[in-house]
C-alpha cells in the first residue's frame, strides 16, 4: 500500500477532528485525542501497513515500523494541526499521574528523537574513522563531525523548547526565547569561570540568578514552558486584541526569564542531578541486578509505548557523565528479541511468514523492534519471553564489565562503535550472548504456531493475487469455445448459514483472503467437492481439502479457536481421506465456543488464488450446502482472455 493511501485510510479511521495532538517516533504514529471511544483499534489494526493499533499511556500509538516519518508527513499534509487560535472542547478523560507523566515525555521528546539518532550515527561513524586511523583528532574534518555529533546535547534546550511548546499548546516562539535565556553567553561563560573569578551568581534586585551552565540540560526548559503555556494563556485572555501584539510576548518574556533564571533553572537542574547520580548509584551498587532486571523488561516497555521515558534519564547522564549505563540494555533488549525472531524463522513451515520473520529479524539488528515483537515474539509468545531473559543476562555482563553508551542512537548493531566498556570485547560478548541465547531457546523451546501447511496457509500476499468481489447473484458456468475446457469453477458452501464478505471478519489474515465468511447455523461443516482431506489440524478447528480440480481451500472454524486446543471439535474424517461432495467433515458446539469468549464466524478461504485470475463470492446473505458459494475464474493470470 503506498504512504500517502495508508494515511488516508489511517485518517478516515480516528478522525481528522478527532485528533488534537499528533507526533510520532521512531516506529509509531502517537496521537492524543478528543474521544477515545470512537476510534476502531481493530479496524486500524487490519490497515495494510499497521502491525499494531492501541490506547496507551494517554495516547493512541499506531506502530507502523520504518516508514512512519514518510506515513506522519503524509498525515501532516491532509491535516491542520494548528489549533492555537481556535478553542478545542476536547472529552475529559481520567489518567493517573504516571500515564500522564508518560504521554508528556513521550510526546516532547517524540519530535526530537530523530535529531538524537542523527547525531549519535555521526558518533558512531566518528568512532570508527578514528579507531581505523582514517582521521586525526586533531583534524578539522573531526572537528566538524565532533560539532555534528554534540550539537543535539550542546543546545537540548532549543529543540525541547520548541516540542514542549507544541505539546503544552503555547507560543513557540516564546518557548525558543526561553531556551535563548537559559543558553545565552553571559550565563555560560559566567557559569564556566567560577572557579576562577568566585562570583557565582548575579544580582536581580536583590534576588540571586545563579550562574548555571544550561547547555544540555532537559528538565529546566521542560518546566519553563509549562509553567509559561499558563502564564501565557492568563495574560493573553486579559490583554485586548488591539494591544496583544505589542504585551503579551513582552510581559511573558519579563515574568518567565527572570522566574526561569532565579527558580526553575536552578530546581531544574538539580533535580536532573540527582537523577543522574541516583541512577548511577543504583547501577554501581548493584548494577548486574538492576541491568538484568531492566534489559529483561524493557520489551514491556515497548508493547506499552513508555520506552521512551527512558530517554531523558539517558540524556541526563550522557550530558552529566559523558556516558549512559542504562543504555547497553537498550541494546541487549532489542539483539535479543531480533535473535529471538531469527530463531522463529527456522521454526516457521510457511514460506510467506519465514520471509516476514527473516526481514523483521534483520530489522531488529538495526535498532527498529516492533515488526519482530508484534509480528511474531509476541504472537508466538514463547520466543518473547525467551528474548526478555536473553536480553537481562546479556545486559547484566555488560554492566559486570563497566559498560556504558556515548551517545543516545537506535539500539542496533550500527550503534555499536558508541559502546564502552572495560575491554570493548565485553561489548561484543554481550550482544552475542544476547543474540545467540535468544535464538537458541527458541529452537529448544519451540513456538505455538498452528501447524499449518504451506499449500493451506492463508497470507497478505497470497490473499492478494486474487481479486475478490461480491456479486448478489449467481455465476454461470462458462467454457472456453476452442478448447471446450472449464474456464469457470463453481465451489459449493461447506456449510449452511450466514453469508459475509471475507472482508468483515475480525482478523486481519483472514479478512485479506480470496473466499467468503459464514456464520453456520448448525455447526457442521461438510465437504464441498469431490476431493481429499490435505490437512486435518490436530485440534480439528481447521481442515485443507483438495478438489479434483485441484481448487485448495482451508476452512477454519472460528476466529483464534486454536486456543481452545480441541474443546467443541469433532473430526469425522482423517488426513489423506478422499471425500465427496456432501460428507460430513466436522462438527462444533457454536454455544460452547462463543461461550468461552471466540468468535463462531468461519472464514473459507482459496489458497491457491496465484494460479487463478479470481475468485468472486457469488452467495448473498444465506446459503445452503447445495448452493454455489464461490465461484473460480480458473484461466491462468498471464493468459489472455
Amino acid at each position: 500500500m503506498k504512504t500517502e493511501d495508508l494515511a488516508k485510510q489511517i485518517l478516515d479511521q480516528v478522525g481528522e477532528s478527532n485528533i488534537t495532538y499528533l507526533t510520532h517516533c521512531a516506529t509509531r504514529l502517537r496521537f492524543n485525542v478528543k474521544d477515545e471511544a470512537s476510534v476502531d483499534l481493530k479496524a486500524l489494526d487490519r490497515l495494510e501497513g499497521v502491525l499494531k493499533a492501541q490506547f496507551r499511556s494517554g495516547q493512541l500509538q499506531i506502530i507502523i515500523g520504518a516508514k512512519v516519518k514518510a506515513v506522519f508527513d503524509a498525515l501532516s499534509e491532509m491535516i491542520d494541526l494548528d489549533k492555537s487560535d481556535i478553542e478545542v472542547k476536547e472529552v475529559k478523560q481520567k489518567k493517573n499521574v504516571i500515564s500522564r507523566i508518560v504521554e508528556t515525555v513521550a510526546g516532547i521528546f517524540g519530535p526530537v528523537i530523530p535529531v538524537l539518532i542523527g547525531c549519535g550515527m555521526v558518533k558512531s561513524v566518528l568512532a570508527i574513522l578514528t579507531s581505523m586511523g582514517l582521521i586525526e583528532t586533531t583534524s578539522g574534518a573531526y572537528q566538524v563531525f565532533n560539532l555534528i555529533s554534540d550539537l543535539i546535547f550542546y543546545f537540548f534546550p532549543f529543540f525541547l523548547a520548541v516540542s514542549a511548546a507544541k505539546k503544552f499548546k503555547t507560543s513557540e516562539y516564546l518557548a525558543v526565547a526561553l531556551a535563548g535565556a537559559y543558553m545565552y553567553p553571559t550565563l555560560l561563560e559566567g557559569a564556566a569561570n567560577v572557579a576562577k573569578t568566585g562570583v557565582t551568581s548575579l544580582d536581580f534586585f536583590g534576588l540571586p540568578l545563579l550562574l548555571v551552565n544550561y547547555k544540555s540540560t532537559i528538565i529546566p526548559i521542560i518546566i519553563s514552558v509549562w509553567i509559561m503555556s499558563y502564564v501565557y494563556r492568563f495574560i493573553d485572555k486579559r490583554i485586548p486584541d488591539l494591544f496583544k501584539i505589542l504585551f503579551v510576548p513582552m510581559l511573558v518574556l519579563f515574568i518567565m526569564v527572570p522566574l526561569g533564571l532565579i527558580a526553575i533553572g536552578p530546581f531544574g537542574t538539580y533535580v536532573g542531578s540527582s537523577i543522574a547520580k541516583i541512577v548511577t548509584y543504583l547501577y554501581t551498587a548493584n548494577g548486574v541486578i538492576g541491568s538484568f532486571l531492566f534489559g529483561t523488561f524493557r520489551p514491556v516497555l515497548i508493547i506499552f509505548g513508555m520506552h521512551y521515558s527512558i530517554t531523558p534519564i539517558n540524556s541526563q547522564l550522557i550530558a552529566e557523565y559523558g556516558y549512559s549505563v542504562i543504555s547497553p540494555a537498550n541494546l541487549t533488549g532489542n539483539l535479543a528479541q531480533a535473535g529471538a525472531c531469527f530463531g522463529v524463522f527456522f521454526l516457521l513451515k510457511n514460506k510467506a511468514k519465514k520471509s516476514g520473520a527473516l526481514s523483521s529479524g534483520l530489522t531488529g539488528l538495526f535498532g527498529i523492534t516492533e515488526p519482530a515483537i508484534f509480528g511474531y515474539n509476541l504472537k508466538y509468545k514463547k520466543p518473547f519471553i525467551v528474548a526478555m531473559v536473553s536480553g537481562g543476562i546479556g545486559a547484566a555482563y555488560v554492566n559486570f564489565w563497566g559498560g556504558g553508551a556515548t551517545a543516545l542512537i537506535l539500539p542496533g548493531l550500527l550503534a555499536l562503535p558508541t559502546y564502552i566498556a572495560d575491554s570493548y570485547i565485553h561489548i561484543l560478548i554481550g550482544v552475542a550472548i544476547s543474540i545467540t541465547l535468544a535464538l537458541v531457546g527458541v529452537l529448544i523451546w519451540g513456538i505455538d504456531e498452528e501447524d499449518m501447511p504451506e499449500a493451506v496457509a492463508v497470507s497478505a500476499g497470497a490473499a492478494g493475487n486474487a481479486a475478490v468481489k461480491e456479486q448478489p447473484s449467481t455465476a454461470k458456468k462458462t467454457r472456453d469455445a476452442a478448447s471446450g475446457l472449464a474456464r469457470e469453477i463453481i465451489i459449493n458452501s461447506p456449510l449452511n448459514g450466514k453469508v459475509k464478505s471475507i472482508a468483515e471478519i475480525d482478523d486481519p489474515i483472514f479478512a485479506l483472503g480470496a473466499g467468503a465468511a459464514i456464520e453456520s447455523d448448525d455447526g457442521k461443516v461438510y465437504a464441498p467437492f469431490d476431493g481429499s482431506v490435505m490437512s486435518l489440524f490436530r485440534t480439528h478447528h481447521a481442515i485443507g481439502l483438495l478438489s479434483k480440480d485441484g481448487v485448495e481451500m482451508l476452512i477454519h472454524v472460528g476466529i483464534d479457536t486454536v486456543k481452545l486446543k480441541g474443546q467443541h471439535f469433532t473430526a469425522h474424517v482423517k488426513q489423506g481421506q478422499l471425500i465427496k461432495q456432501g460428507d460430513l467433515l466436522l462438527e462444533y458446539d457454536k454455544e460452547a465456543i462463543r461461550a468461552a469468549g471466540y468468535d463462531t464466524v468461519v472464514p473459507v478461504i482459496i489458497s491457491n488464488t496465484n494460479e487463478y485470475k479470481s475468485v468472486v463470492q457469488v452467495a448473498a446473505k444465506q446459503v445452503a450446502i447445495s448452493e454455489a458459494l464461490l465461484a473460480i475464474d480458473a484461466q491462468r493470470k498471464d493468459t489472455d482472455e
